[in-house]
């Protein structure tokens, strides 16, 4: 079975559904991202479950936007739990996004997948590309909603820094796409947790990338 680019999205509060959820789609995945919601709804801990049931990595979706102590304090407790990644916010500055790197592997963002993402941080998307380069994380987020977008931010990312698109599915992104334009990897949710057969849900998205890579 080819390596997969496939990162599930375990947008869920119940510890027992993100378990099981997880490990019946974990053979065609990446990853696994965890948020806010399963965090609070289940505690850190499950982190540290999630990669014991899984094997895989598992980033953490925190997209963190504090100052530098806060951001450092925060990513601390969540690498200590076992995260691989956690995603930060690049718009605070340099030595808010360094105080996470200085402990472990991050992931900035650089543009959203929804609408409103186009208010506030489209505009300066450039200047976060910018500090992408300058940086050199692991990856960037970038939106699957708008494969025009991820073409661009692929034209200006340094070579060896991956995309990693949210927004397929339920936010109307395709995998196909966002691959075609240059993601690395796709993030996907609620067509997956949210399938009557998650299992195959995945299987089906796992198989959509390979048709492109």
């Amino acid at each position: 079975m080819r390596e997969s680019r496939l990162i599930l999205a375990l947008d869920v509060y119940d510890r027992e559904r993100a378990l099981e959820i997880a490990e019946c789609t974990a053979d065609y995945l990446w990853a696994v991202k965890v948020n806010w919601p399963l965090i609070i709804g289940s505690g850190l801990g499950i982190i540290t479950e999630l990669k014991q049931v899984t094997g895989l990595p598992i980033i953490a979706d925190l997209k963190l936007a504090d100052i530098p102590n806060t951001n450092r304090l925060i990513a601390s407790k969540v690498f200590e739990a076992g995260a691989d990644y956690i995603i930060a916010h690049g718009f605070v500055g340099r030595d808010s996004v360094e105080a996470v790197m200085e402990l472990g592997k991050t992931i900035i963002v650089v543009e959203m997948s929804h609408p409103g993402a186009s208010e506030f941080i489209q505009p300066v998307t450039d200047k976060l590309i910018e500090l992408a380069n300058e940086l050199k994380p692991f990856g960037v987020i970038a939106p699957a909603t708008r494969p025009e977008r991820v073409s661009y931010i692929r034209s200006r990312l340094e070579r060896g820094i991956r995309i990693l698109t949210p927004g397929v599915g339920a936010q109307g992104g395709t995998a196909k796409d966002a691959i075609k334009a240059g993601a690395d990897y796709v993030i996907v949710g609620r067509s997956i947790y949210g399938s009557d057969n998650p299992r195959e849900a995945a299987r089906r998205l796992y198989e959509e990338i390979l048709e492109v890579v």
